[in-house]
């Protein structure tokens, strides 16, 4: 669906973007990352034909960024947006509708599939920051678009709403809508994309799934170790590098040391009344890879 070969974006001599590839597939959610300045702006304003190439080739299913052709297959959100505030939800996406083609009465059904039913006679200026992006995502979803770019889609999103979206997100996913999402949330896009691309001074460092840059980063994993009261002193014995956090003992290991771990603790038996293996987080993987990539 999307198709990124070689761009490259330059402004004088300075490189926004350097020779960067991407691609992603019908149905495929791939997440954006990279501190301010990496890039993904200039990426996204390219994909959605804001911007010309320095060099290098965008299509988004075969068509030129920016055609009608692949204006009528993208849709986008952008992080801060903004509607007229004397307009209700409803007239909004009544416009949007219009400047689509489409038929207003298509509008009651996008605002109760992004939860705002009971709020499309209201004023935009009495919404919040969540309802309002709550209507860019209405208009975002007309005409069932084939490609989504949105960028910080859940800024001013509660938790449950964070939720609703990204269900949201996995159904369109699995008619094949193709996603592309910038975030600096990174536990949320953690568990709900299939691939994450690094940016990091205009240039690509990482793309994979997670499991593929956790391997990558090769990063210890933390095991946490709860113990049987009165058993601590025969576990410190067994596991001498173990630091305390209170009633838990922590003791980091690679990846390759995970099975002689595992052994060590089903030697101990009943003095371990539980215990949690947790891998490094996607904000420790980007933070490693971005300084190396640095």
């Amino acid at each position: 669906m999307l198709q990124i070969s070689n761009l490259t974006k330059r402004y004088g001599g300075q490189a926004a973007l350097d020779n960067v590839d991407l691609s992603i597939a019908p149905g495929e959610r791939v997440a954006l990352l990279g501190h301010n300045g990496a890039g993904k702006s200039t990426l996204m304003k390219m994909v959605l034909g804001l911007l010309p190439p320095s060099s290098g080739t965008l299509t988004i299913a075969g068509y030129a960024p920016g055609s009608r052709s692949a204006r009528d297959l993208t849709a986008y959100l952008p992080e801060n947006i903004a509607f007229h505030p004397a307009l209700t939800g409803r007239e909004q996406i009544h416009h949007f509708l219009r400047l689509r083609g489409r038929s207003a009465q298509e509008a009651d059904g996008l605002l109760a599939k992004v939860g705002l039913a009971d709020a499309a006679r209201r004023r935009i200026g009495t919404y919040s920051k969540g309802m309002r992006q709550r209507v860019g995502l209405a208009q975002a979803l007309i005409g069932s678009p084939a490609l989504m770019v949105l960028d910080e889609p859940t800024t001013g999103l509660d938790p449950v709403s964070r939720r609703e979206f990204y269900a949201l997100l996995d159904e369109l996913a699995s008619r094949g809508t193709a996603i592309l999402m910038s975030s600096h949330a990174l536990s949320e896009v953690e568990v709900r994309t299939d691939r994450i691309a690094i940016l990091s001074k205009g240039r690509k460092v990482a793309d994979g799934s997670l499991s593929k840059l956790r391997s990558g980063a090769d990063l210890p994993l933390t095991v946490h170790i709860h113990p049987r009261q009165g058993c601590s002193p025969q576990i410190v014995s067994v596991f001498p590098e173990a630091r305390h956090a209170g009633e838990i003992l922590i003791v980091d290991c690679m990846q390759a040391d995970k099975l002689g771990i595992l052994a060590r603790i089903a030697a101990l038996g009943d003095m371990i009344q539980d215990f949690d293996i947790l891998p490094p987080s996607l904000d420790d993987i980007y933070v490693q890879i971005s300084r190396s990539a640095a």
